[in-house]
C-alpha cells in the first residue's frame, strides 16, 4: 500500500501474531533468568565425582574396600564405584551437569584417598596451649632453661613484667642424664628467670615443675594431697614438683578469650594440616564447652568435636551429670556433639603416677596414685550412666583397670538383673587401657568396654616401660592386638592424646603398625617392640576412621566412604596401605575435605 504522498504505507500485524510474540519475549526472558539461576548454581554447588586412576580409594566399607570413584552431593557421599559405572548413570550426571559443566575430577596417580580421621583421645586446646613454649624435644635441664630465656627475649610483654606467669609444656625427665625430677632451684638458676613465677608441664600432664616464686606464692602446703603427691627433698622441702591432684594447688592464670582464640585456632590449623576431619576431646571442662558452643552457633567450627566433660569439683558434691547439656550435631555446620562425661583414676607410668596392684620395680616404695578412691568411681560411674551419658575412665595402671572394670561389671550385672541391659546405647570406654592384667585383657572383652588407645604412647614409653614394670606385668602393656581381638566388635578406636604425643594421625598409624620408633628403632630391634601386638594396616586405618566413629555414635554418618554418609575424607600423596613402613611419616596431605568442601588443601 501507498499513502496520498506516495509513500510505503505500514502493514497492519493481527492482534494474534502480537500476543504470540508478546509470549514468546515472555518466555524467551523467564527462560534465560532460569537458565542463568541454575547455571549459576551448577558453578557454585560442591557437587563432584572424584577418581582415582586405578583403585586407590580406601573406604573401610567392607562390603567395597576399594573403588576408583566416589561422588559428592550435598555434602554426602551419593556413589562409590568404578568411573565407567558412575558414567553410565546418565540421569543422574543429565539433571547435575547439564551443558556438559565439568564436575568430574582426578587425582594423581600416586595419591589416594581414605576416610576423614579421626583422633579418639585428644586435647584440641592444650594443643594450642603447648605450642607457645613447647619443651617436649629438651634433652636437659640445661636445655629448658635456654627455651624459656628465648621466649622471654621474643616477648618484649612478658620481658618486661617479672609478675607475668611463663607457662610451658612437654619436658621429660626420663630423656635427661639421671632421670631424676628437676627443681624449683633449676629455675633460679639464670638471672632472666629468677623471681619469676613458672609453670611447666610435664609431657603427660601429670606433674607440674614450677619455680621458687610460685613456692612463695602458694605458701604454706598440706603435708599430703589425697589423689597427688607434693615431690619433697630430704628436709622435707617442696622441691617444685606436683604431681596429679597435688597440680591443683597451684594457682594458675585463667586463660583469656584471646587465649582461647589463639589456642583454637592454632590447634585446628594443625589437625586439618595433618588430615584430621573430627577429635575427640577427652576432657571438657564448662568454660571450654561454652566456648566451642559459640564457634559452632557462628559457623566457625571447622572441624567435628566430640567432647568429654570433666566433673567440675573437686569434690564432686556439685556434679550433677543429669544436668549436663546435651549436643547433638550441634550448630551451624552440625559439627559439635557432647554424650559423654571422661573421670580420672590414676596418674601416667612416667610420673610413677600409674595405679599398680604391685610395687614399681625401679622405684618399689609405691604403687602409684589412685586419684579417685574405689568408693568415688564407683558413685561417679553410677552417676554418669543413670543420666545416660557415655562413661569415658582414664585407667593406666592395672590396678585402675582392675577397679574400674569390676565397676562396670557390677553395673552390667545390675542392668542384666533389670532386663534392661543395651551395653551398645552406653558403649563405656577406658582411655588409655595401657596396662592390664591378662584376666582382665580377656574381661574388658566380654563385657563389651570399648578400649580406646593411643599407639604412639607405646613407642614413647618403650625404652623405659619394662624397667617401670618387670618382665613379667609388661606383657599385658600396650597390648592393642590383644585388646582388638578381644573386642566383641572387633573395635579398637585409636587416638594420640595430643598435645602429649604429636598431632599427626600417621604417627599412630606407623606406631601401631611397626611398634617402632620414628627412626626404626625398639628394645627388641628392627622388628618391633612386642611385634605380636602390632596392628594390620586394614586394623589401624579402620582404628582412626569406623571404629572412632563407633565409639563415639557416629558410625552411621562418619568413619567410612559409604553412600549416604558425611562426605568427609583425605587426599594423601602416597599410599600408606602398600609403601615400606619407613616411607609412612613421609606421607603429606594433599587435600582435608570436611561436608564434601576443601578444608586444608587443594582437590
Amino acid at each position: 500500500m501507498q499513502d496520498s504522498k506516495g509513500g510505503a504505507q505500514p502493514v497492519p500485524v493481527p492482534k494474534a501474531r502480537q500476543s504470540s510474540r508478546l509470549r514468546w519475549l515472555l518466555a524467551s526472558i523467564v527462560a534465560g533468568f532460569i537458565f542463568s539461576r541454575v547455571w549459576l548454581q551448577i558453578q557454585t554447588r560442591d557437587d563432584y565425582t572424584l577418581c582415582s586412576r586405578t583403585t586407590s580409594i580406601y573406604t573401610v566399607d567392607e562390603t567395597q574396600p576399594r573403588v576408583q570413584c566416589i561422588s559428592v552431593r550435598d555434602g554426602r557421599i551419593s556413589a562409590v564405584g568404578d568411573e565407567a559405572g558412575i558414567s553410565r548413570n546418565w540421569l543422574l550426571n543429565l539433571l547435575d551437569y547439564p551443558f556438559g559443566a565439568n564436575r568430574w575430577r582426578h587425582i594423581q596417580q600416586e595419591h589416594v584417598i581414605v576416610p576423614g580421621l579421626a583422633d579418639a583421645h585428644a586435647h584440641l586446646l592444650q594443643q594450642g596451649y603447648k605450642m607457645q613454649l613447647q619443651l617436649d624435644s629438651a634433652k636437659s635441664v640445661q636445655e629448658v632453661i635456654e627455651r624459656i630465656k628465648a621466649y622471654i627475649i621474643a616477648h618484649p610483654d612478658v620481658h618486661a613484667d617479672r609478675d607475668r606467669w611463663i607457662e610451658g609444656m612437654g619436658w621429660d625427665q626420663t630423656k635427661w642424664p639421671g632421670a631424676e625430677f628437676p627443681t624449683a632451684a633449676d629455675l633460679s638458676s639464670d638471672p632472666l628467670l629468677r623471681g619469676r613465677p613458672i609453670l611447666l608441664l610435664r609431657v603427660d600432664v601429670h606433674a607440674s615443675w614450677v619455680s621458687e616464686r610460685v613456692l612463695e606464692i602458694l605458701g604454706p602446703l598440706p603435708s599430703e594431697v589425697e589423689g597427688g603427691s607434693i615431690i619433697r627433698d630430704a628436709s622435707g622441702e617442696p622441691t617444685g614438683i606436683f604431681v596429679d591432684n597435688a597440680m591443683t594447688l597451684i594457682p594458675t592464670p585463667p586463660w583469656t578469650p584471646e587465649q582461647y582464640n589463639d589456642f583454637f585456632h592454632t590447634a585446628v590449623a594443625e589437625a586439618l594440616k595433618f588430615g584430621l576431619t573430627s577429635v575427640h576431646d577427652a576432657a571438657t571442662d564448662p568454660d571450654a564447652v561454652q566456648f566451642f558452643k559459640t564457634q559452632a552457633e557462628s559457623g566457625k567450627l571447622p572441624i567435628r568435636l566430640y567432647l568429654m566433660v570433666v566433673p567440675f569439683s573437686e569434690n564432686f558434691t556439685d556434679w550433677h551429670p543429669s544436668k549436663i547439656e546435651r549436643l547433638e550435631n550441634y550448630g551451624l555446620h552440625e559439627r559439635l556433639n557432647l554424650r559423654a562425661v571422661k573421670l580420672f583414676t590414676d596418674g601416667a607410668l612416667g610420673s610413677w603416677g600409674a595405679a599398680l596392684i604391685t610395687p614399681y620395680s625401679d622405684k618399689p616404695d609405691t604403687r602409684g596414685i589412685m586419684r579417685s578412691s574405689p568408693e568415688t568411681m564407683d558413685q561417679l560411674i553410677r552417676s554418669a550412666w543413670q543420666a545416660k551419658l557415655q562413661v569415658n575412665v582414664h585407667c593406666i595402671g592395672d590396678r585402675a583397670n582392675e577397679v574400674v572394670l569390676d565397676v562396670f561389671e557390677k553395673v552390667l550385672a545390675e542392668e542384666t538383673r533389670n532386663g534392661k541391659l543395651d551395653i551398645s546405647s552406653f558403649r563405656p570406654r577406658i582411655e588409655h587401657a595401657q596396662i592390664l592384667q591378662p584376666s582382665d585383657l580377656q574381661r574388658i572383652g566380654k563385657l563389651g568396654v570399648i578400649a580406646s588407645v593411643q599407639p604412639t604412647h607405646g613407642t614413647s614409653d618403650m625404652w623405659y616401660a619394662e624397667t617401670r614394670l618387670g618382665p613379667d606385668r609388661i606383657k599385658g602393656a600396650y597390648a592393642y592386638r590383644t585388646l582388638l581381638e578381644a573386642s566383641p566388635q572387633k573395635v579398637l578406636p585409636l587416638g594420640s592424646d595430643f598435645p602429649v604425643e604429636g598431632v599427626n594421625p600417621l604417627l599412630g598409624f606407623y606406631a601401631a603398625v611397626s611398634r617402632l620408633s620414628v627412626d626404626g628403632r625398639s628394645p627388641h630391634g628392627d622388628g618391633g617392640w612386642f611385634p605380636s601386638e602390632r596392628l594390620t594396616r586394614a586394623q589401624a586405618l579402620k582404628g582412626m576412621t569406623l571404629d572412632a566413629a563407633y565409639a563415639s555414635f557416629t558410625e552411621a554418618e562418619l568413619g567410612s566412604l559409604t553412600v549416604g554418609k558425611r562426605a568427609d575424607f583425605v587426599v594423601l600423596d602416597r599410599d600408606i596401605m602398600e609403601v615400606e613402613a619407613s616411607e609412612i611419616l613421609k606421607t603429606k596431605v594433599v587435600a582435608t575435605v570436611i561436608d564434601g568442601k576443601v578444608a586444608y588443601g587443594h582437590l
